[in-house]
């Protein structure tokens, strides 16, 4: 019963880590459960720790459905958390979702148009180019001061870079 519910755990986990590397608390909250288990194994130690794990499992749900929540697809979502700070008033909030919809979009596409982009030096600064533009012209000033538009556009692109050299950037869905 705990291996099936490790593995519906570890699943997931990898699921969500490939979408959206902001999401490593996760990953981190059942190495610590694992480890845990690994270190006490009599029964209060195994119940204490299938507790955790469907815990653990029921906040990974959580997280997952938050895309829905915001009203993002599962790649804004990760975008938007690469840039959005606590504290963000409302209006704040929804232009940075908003403009996380518009990048993805121009995202792909400069991406779909090249073969292999991760490898070319032009297109990966077309791509650096595109993200440092439009952080710059679209983020709100203030609260964001360039220096954390600078920084949230190096996070954006090392994310893009990530996902489509992994081959988890997805072309846009079909309608």
């Amino acid at each position: 019963m705990l291996q099936n519910v490790r593995q519906i755990v570890e699943d997931q986990l990898a699921r969500m880590l490939a979408q959206n590397p902001l999401r490593m608390d996760y990953y981190r909250r059942y190495s610590e459960i694992v480890a845990d288990y690994n270190r006490e194994k009599d029964r209060v130690a195994i119940e204490e720790t299938f507790a955790r794990l469907v815990d653990l499992a029921n906040s990974l749900s959580a997280e997952q459905r938050r895309a829905a929540e915001e009203g993002l697809s599962e790649e804004e979502l990760a975008l938007f958390d690469l840039v959005t700070r606590p504290g963000l008033s409302q209006a704040n909030r929804e232009r940075v979702k908003r403009e996380s919809r518009n990048l993805l979009v121009r995202l792909r596409e400069v991406i779909e148009k090249v073969d292999r982009w991760t490898e070319k030096e032009q297109t990966q600064a077309e791509v650096k180019s595109l993200i440092l533009d439009h952080v710059f012209a679209t983020l709100p000033d203030p609260p964001f001061s360039d220096l954390d538009k600078q920084a949230a556009a190096e996070r954006l692109y090392q994310h893009v870079w990530h996902l489509s050299w992994s081959g988890g950037f997805a072309a846009a869905p079909v309608i």
